[in-house]
């Protein structure tokens, strides 16, 4: 992939206006149109889903939370007055993506981010501000960075923003399971084996990794198929001593349409 260089980075591309509902207006940048909604009060645990809406324009496409080699992985930067403490993605299963430069893992169609914002106590809302970083792509990558401010409290029982916030969480990965998921890794050097389970009669199997932060994993390749099992193959790259102690990594895998996520031992 090839990102393309400006004056000025991150590129700044929002067009602010008065949001409606609990929700960020429409943000406009090349190749997508953003939003950012909420739903509902916090929950006891002071938790308070939501949901990045991102409308990709046909031929773009955007990053998965491991892009691969290279690649800006969307992310929330809260402001400190923002209302909320704290903002997680979550992501649903991405597609493998090849240019004339890599391969990598990401959206090639509109997609809708889960987020969980943190709020300080039970059944509120509020202010909540900040800036969202991604990547869109068309023949180059470009870096955007949209700055965002709405009030989750406006219309916390609009029905629209619910839906939009539901449709999101549903369409997450499942758990893994014993008959579908990573049952082993193997490790020598810098070569992995990833061995899976799969359901019978599905097609098209693919694996993505989230190794941690300082540690990078170039994207897994099918190697072999059976009809219940499979085995992909990566490597490791940067410094070897961030792979001798036991590592603990998340994936997603997909086949035959359907998805689960899970975490792994890396040995």
């Amino acid at each position: 992939m090839q990102f393309r260089l400006t004056a000025a980075l991150p590129i700044l591309l929002a067009l602010i206006a008065p949001a409606t509902a609990s929700s960020t207006s429409w943000m406009e940048s090349d190749g997508a149109a953003i939003r950012i909604v909420s739903s509902g009060l916090s929950d006891e645990k002071g938790a308070l889903r939501g949901a990045v809406e991102i409308r990709l324009k046909p031929g773009w496409k955007t990053y998965w939370r491991a892009p691969g080699e290279a690649g800006v992985p969307p992310e929330i930067e809260l402001a400190p007055t923002s209302d909320a403490r704290s903002a997680e993605l979550f992501f649903p299963a991405p597609e493998r993506i090849s240019d004339a430069y890599a391969s990598w893992a990401g959206y090639k169609h509109p997609v809708s981010l889960p987020v969980i914002f943190d709020f300080p106590k039970a059944g509120t809302a509020g202010i909540i501000e900040g800036k969202i970083f991604l990547g869109v792509c068309e023949t180059v990558c470009i870096p955007v960075e949209l700055p965002f401010s709405f009030d989750a409290g406006t219309d916390p029982d609009n029905a629209g923003d619910a839906i939009a916030v539901a449709a999101a969480f549903a369409a997450l990965p499942g758990p893994a399971r014993e008959d579908f998921g990573v049952s082993e890794v193997l490790r020598e050097r810098s070569h992995m084996e990833f061995h899976v389970k799969l359901p019978p009669d599905t097609q098209h199997p693919a694996l993505f990794v989230a190794p941690p932060a300082q540690v990078q994993i170039t994207m897994p390749k099918l190697q072999e198929r059976q009809e219940t099992s499979a085995i992909f193959t990566a490597k490791s790259l940067g410094d070897p001593a961030l792979f001798k102690e036991p590592l603990t990594i998340e994936y997603t895998l997909v086949s035959g349409g359907k998805a689960v996520a899970g975490q792994i031992a890396l040995p």
